[in-house]
């Protein structure tokens, strides 16, 4: 069942507007280990640490860490030899993780643990001898590392369409794993169609969609029903936060992708009565609350909170990192 607080700011002359919050939003489990890592590496080990690729697809967070001493490179060989690299939450492939070791650096792997159970899934298909049917996005970071920890072919679908192009080698040795920062519905109807013209396909016990890229989208979807106006703050390269803004834009609600409050235009609340502002996972919620700011200073405002999944999961650190106070400071 969910819950409504209600916060009320009054500002007379001003517009009212209705602001509904889900709960839950923004940074997932995987994304504040991602960043403890960053954090806790420098205070162990000074500047400058190497990070491979954005830690997490968030400009803002990126930046925070930059100015703490972090150097964003986006190839091993850019870290200079026995220095030490942090893999991004996303995942690499098998090949990056051999030349780290070429290069002798000491790596703090920062792959979200619900990337690297895909990984598990699929080496224990490729053990037992199945072709792979990945379902993502070509280009995404993630997508690369999971493809790049396959031995063998793997055939990369991203729409339903993409099924019925599918030659796999044997129809009766095949499986699939997916991306974990998916549209729910739409790798349902994916999983659907592979599983109509490849009847003896094999997947996991239970969906690969992370469990926050889960909480996120349901509580978008009950939120959308009030709501004139979506707006998920987040970067335009984050797979998890265009599919919370895609939500809401084939449920009939006009929906914006933002960095932050400075993207907004004032003309989108024409005629709207009640704006929702969600964030995708790799959104600080200072983020959130600029955004409420911001638009407390142009309409009389009535924030209602909506609690919808309460989140409560945690992912340890590596080892080296663990004795460490909680560094966490990026909000």
């Amino acid at each position: 069942m969910t819950a409504i607080s209600i916060e009320k700011r009054n500002d007379s002359g001003k517009r009212p507007l209705r602001i509904v919050l889900p709960q839950p939003r923004g940074f997932c489990a995987g994304v504040v280990r991602a960043i403890d890592i960053v954090e806790k590496a420098l205070q162990l080990y000074g500047t400058p640490v190497y990070v491979r690729h954005e830690i997490v697809h968030n400009k803002h967070v990126v930046d925070s860490l930059r100015e703490k001493g972090a150097v964003f490179v986006e190839q091993v060989d850019e870290v200079p030899v026995g220095a030490v690299a942090i893999f991004s939450a996303h995942g690499v492939s098998q090949r990056v993780e051999d030349d780290a070791k070429l290069r002798d650096l000491h790596v703090l792997d920062a792959t979200c643990p619900l990337v690297t159970k895909v990984h598990n899934e699929a080496k224990r298909y490729t053990d037992r001898g199945f072709e792979i049917v990945l379902i993502g996005h070509e280009g995404h970071p993630e997508i690369e590392g999971t493809m790049g920890r396959v031995e063998g072919k793997v055939l990369l679908v991203s729409t339903v369409d993409d099924v019925a192009e599918l030659q796999p080698s044997d129809k009766s040795k095949l499986a699939y794993i997916t991306q974990t920062t998916l549209s729910v519905d739409d790798t349902a109807e994916i999983i659907a169609a592979l599983k109509e013209r490849f009847p003896d396909i094999e997947g996991p016990s239970a969906s690969d969609i992370c469990y926050a890229t889960q909480n996120r989208q349901d509580a978008v979807k009950q939120m959308i029903g009030v709501c004139d106006l979506v707006l998920v703050i987040g970067a335009q390269n984050s797979s998890n936060s265009n599919r919370l803004r895609e939500i809401s834009e084939t449920r009939g609600v006009t929906s914006y992708l933002i960095n932050d409050a400075d993207d907004v235009q004032l003309d989108w609340f024409d005629d709207v009565h009640t704006v929702g502002i969600t964030a995708g996972a790799s959104a600080p919620e200072r983020l959130v609350q600029g955004l409420v700011e911001h638009l407390g200073q142009n309409f009389d405002t009535q924030v209602d909170n909506l609690d919808v999944v309460n989140e409560n999961v945690t992912f340890r650190l590596p080892k080296e990192l663990r004795s460490m106070d909680n560094l966490h400071t990026v909000n």
